[in-house]
């Protein structure tokens, strides 16, 4: 998964990291990295802080509309402060770098996960990594759950009460606000 994301880091980071003046050809490949797994532990804040259904959502509508997902602005954020506090890039470098990579990656990711073409990367894998949960069947589970063409709180309770004794981990912040 990890190197599947980076991939695609790498592959639509060009202007906004390689290209741009204000980061060092140096540190371009510390700028990648740190996108890269940044991504993946703000899908995992997401995942464990309340944004479950969100990401559910857009891992199976394979990144839809990626822009208006409020997973993708959290994402976001997690990467420019992360690129700010590790690097020491300012905050403006950091939004600009943010703003043009974090929506396209996620979604490529996406449509990587619902193209059946594609084995690099699935919606098990991406909700795997983001809930530490490995081996669990989300995209079943999230089809049972949704099996009256909407995702709503019950199907979301349902989607974790199958997976025993983790509802309060997963959903804790779903009711609280930030």
């Amino acid at each position: 998964m990890f190197e599947t994301l980076m991939n695609l880091v790498q592959q639509q980071s060009g202007q906004a990291v390689v290209n741009n003046p204000a980061i060092p050809n140096e540190q371009n490949d510390s700028v990648m990295q740190t996108v890269a797994s940044s991504i993946l532990s703000g899908l995992g804040q997401q995942a464990q802080g309340g944004g479950l259904g969100n990401l559910l959502g857009m891992v199976v509508n394979g990144g839809g509309n990626v822009q208006a997902n409020p997973v993708t602005g959290d994402v976001q954020q997690h990467v420019e402060q992360n690129l700010m506090q590790k690097l020491g890039i300012s905050p403006q470098v950091a939004m600009s770098v943010a703003s043009a990579v974090v929506p396209m990656v996620l979604g490529k990711l996406m449509n990587k996960a619902a193209d059946p073409n594609d084995s690099s990367v699935d919606g098990n894998s991406i909700l795997g990594a983001a809930t530490g949960k490995q081996g669990v069947d989300w995209m079943g589970m999230a089809g049972s759950a949704m099996a009256d063409g909407k995702l709503d709180m019950n199907d979301l309770l349902r989607v974790a009460g199958q997976q025993g004794g983790g509802l309060g981990g997963m959903l804790g912040g779903l009711f609280g606000g930030r």
